[in-house]
Order: C-alpha cells, then sequence, then structure tokens
C-alpha cells in the first residue's frame, strides 16, 4: 500500500512490518490498546483511503463495534480493508491474541462487499515489540524502531510530530488560560455587534487577521485580551473565514503551516461559541493536508463550542465518509479563486497590508478587489 504523510510525500507500505511502525505517523500518535481499520482506495486499492481507530472493546461489546465501525467503509469507494490490532500477548503456538473480534470485523465488512486483505497484531507500536499475522504463522518478527522508518524520516522532514498517545494529541486543544478565556466570553458578550464600521469592516477584520499573523511570525506571544475579541469577531464574517480556508492550499507550504499555527493557538485562546470558527479552519487545514485524526480532533472541538456550526458539521460528515483531501479541494480554490490569500505571510505583502484587501463592500459581501499587479 503506498500512502500520503502529512508532509503529502508517499511512503511505500507494502512490507507489514513498515506498516505497522508507520501507525504513529498516519493517525498522529502511538496507538495502544487499539483496533485501526486502514481503507484501500477504489480502484486500484494501492493508496490508502479511511483510517479508523477504536479502543479494543470488552468481549460483550466487540460485536457492536464491529457492526459500528463496518459501514464506515462502504460510504465511499474501496476494494478492501487491512485490519491491525494493537495489545495483547501472544501465547507460544497460539494465534495472535483478539482473534475472535478480527473475524467478527471481517464478517462485518464482508457484508459490505469488502475483503479483509490483510489482518495482523502488534503487541505494541515501539522497537522490537512482536507482531503477527492472523492468516500465516510464519508471518510475523519483531518491529523497527518507529522514528528510524522511512516514514518517520519523511514526516519528520515536513515538520509533522507523532504524539506518545492520543490524550497528548488532544491536549494541543486545550485552552492555554480557562481565566482568559472567562475574560474574553464577558467581553464578547458586551459586544454583540462587530467592532467597526459597516463600510470598513471587512478590511478592518482582514487587518486584524494579519496582524496576528505578523505577530506570529515575530514571536510575540499569545494575543491580549483585546486582540482576543477582535479575531473572535473578524472570523465570524463569511468573507474573512472564506480567504482563511483559501490559505489551506496548497498544503504544506509556508504560508498553510502558518495558518494552521494560527488557528490551533486561536482554539486555545479562544472562548465557546466563538472558537468554533478557528477549530473549523484548523480541522479543515489539518485534513487538506492529510492529517484526518487531528483534523477530526479540531472538528469536534469546533461542535463542542457549536454544535450547530454547519461547516464544521458538513466537514465532519465528509471526513466520516472517508472522501480523501483533493475532494475539497474546490472549497479552498473558490473561496480564493485567484490566490491571494496570505494576509501578510510574505515580506512583499506587509509592506502594503490593504493592497488587496477588499473595497467599498459592507459586511456579509463577498466581493474582492484583485491585488494590483
Amino acid at each position: 500500500m503506498t500512502t500520503s504523510t502529512p508532509t503529502g510525500r508517499p511512503v511505500d507500505l507494502r512490507s507489514p512490518a513498515q506498516l505497522l511502525a508507520a501507525l504513529p505517523y498516519l493517525i498522529g500518535f502511538r496507538p495502544a490498546n487499539s483496533v485501526v481499520l486502514l481503507g484501500h482506495r477504489a480502484p486500484a486499492g494501492n493508496r490508502l483511503g479511511l483510517v479508523l481507530r477504536g479502543d479494543l472493546p470488552p468481549r460483550a461489546d466487540r460485536a457492536h463495534q464491529a457492526r459500528a465501525l463496518a459501514p464506515r467503509f462502504a460510504l465511499a469507494p474501496h476494494t478492501g480493508v487491512t485490519l491491525v490490532v494493537v495489545g495483547g500477548r501472544r501465547r507460544p503456538g497460539s494465534p495472535p491474541p483478539h482473534a475472535g473480534f478480527v473475524e467478527l470485523l471481517a464478517d462485518a465488512l464482508g457484508e459490505f462487499g469488502l475483503p479483509v486483505l490483510h489482518a495482523m497484531w502488534a503487541a505494541d507500536i515501539s522497537e522490537g515489540a512482536p507482531w503477527g499475522c492472523y492468516a500465516d504463522p510464519d508471518c510475523g518478527g519483531e518491529l523497527p524502531d518507529p522514528r528510524a522508518t522511512v516514514a518517520a524520516a519523511v514526516a519528520t522532514g515536513g515538520g509533522s510530530v507523532a504524539f506518545d498517545s492520543r490524550d497528548e494529541l488532544a491536549a494541543l486543544l486545550a485552552p492555554r488560560s480557562p481565566e482568559a478565556l472567562a475574560r474574553r466570553a464577558e467581553s464578547l458578550a458586551r459586544l454583540p455587534t462587530l467592532p467597526w464600521p459597516d463600510a470598513r469592516c471587512v478590511s478592518e477584520a482582514a487587518s486584524a487577521i494579519r496582524a496576528a499573523f505578523e505577530r506570529q511570525l515575530r514571536g510575540a506571544g499569545p494575543p491580549t485580551d483585546e486582540e482576543a475579541v477582535a479575531l473572535a469577531r473578524a472570523l465570524t464574517l463569511p468573507e474573512i473565514r472564506d480567504v482563511c480556508l483559501g490559505m489551506a492550499v496548497p498544503p504544506h507550504t509556508p504560508a498553510a503551516r502558518e495558518a494552521e499555527r494560527l488557528w490551533l493557538t486561536l482554539v486555545q485562546e479562544l472562548p465557546a461559541p466563538e472558537r468554533a470558527e478557528a477549530a473549523t479552519l484548523l480541522g479543515y487545514t489539518a485534513f487538506m493536508r492529510g492529517d484526518g485524526t487531528f483534523a477530526g480532533m479540531a472538528l469536534e472541538n469546533a461542535l463542542a463550542a457549536k454544535p450547530d456550526h454547519v461547516l464544521a458539521g458538513l466537514l465532519k460528515t465528509v471526513l466520516n465518509q472517508g472522501l480523501p483531501p483533493d475532494q475539497l479541494l474546490g472549497l479552498a480554490l473558490t473561496a480564493d479563486p485567484t490566490g491571494l490569500s496570505g494576509f501578510g505571510l510574505e515580506p512583499a505583502d506587509l509592506e502594503e497590508p490593504d493592497a488587496w484587501l477588499p473595497a467599498g463592500v459592507a459586511c456579509g459581501r463577498s466581493e474582492f478587489a484583485a491585488k494590483p499587479g
């Protein structure tokens, strides 16, 4: 199987040991006591499709979990599924543990015409951990150091990090200061409308976003309460949100990475429900660079902050259906068809802070002026 790491570069994972060792870089963290299902994308089946991870269920819940996981792979074209179980001990001369659960998963997937192409087990995803195959007793060995694999080198070279646990990855989305969030929530409640004149609100809001990027590039630290409130209000404008979506492409570029850093900062710095806008942008940007796990966490964060957030809900549905990121490329290109987004990420743009911003529009409209050549 060939997959793209979160850097966008393809990695050949036909070796079972290499595939197992690459799991932390495919899902963003080192799985433990987990079942991981990797879909093979149609039509050729040699590229990675939907990837799902779940906790290993108690014996009484195995059939229920199998029936819940299998239909997810029928929502998008797949040719089959590779199963990986992580956890448990293998007795000498016996098949890998949780073989009954693997059979239940295979039966549930088979009801949707999806064969299990390979089923593997590993005690842990770490150097020297034993691994084996359910169908072939002679298939197995010891895992290489996950940090020394090709997948690790490619991911690390692109700035990606594999966390030691799901909780460690999820902690990135936690508030930096609950006290600051309480102050900002109070300020936002006292400011129900946009803080800028109607005739200039889009331009002023864009300037607030650009200023946030400038502070980020200077390493100026988290926003002040006043800056955070202005950014929260700026992201409520459809025109601003659309250009921010456009910053996710091309993925893996410095501009896209800086944008993702800013959205993550704002998730940490904004209260609910305003946090939902930044979390949605973070989810979309992570999804476009191929990190479905973190994208899902960000979108769950957005929906926790604002359950009726339309875009977050749509993106979560698309993610759950296992569609590849390129299916949503049009969302960014439509949002920024001329490719002029950037909010001052390039030095030349910093010298002309308003050169491309909307001219002569009122809040709520989407008429952007082209940047002069």
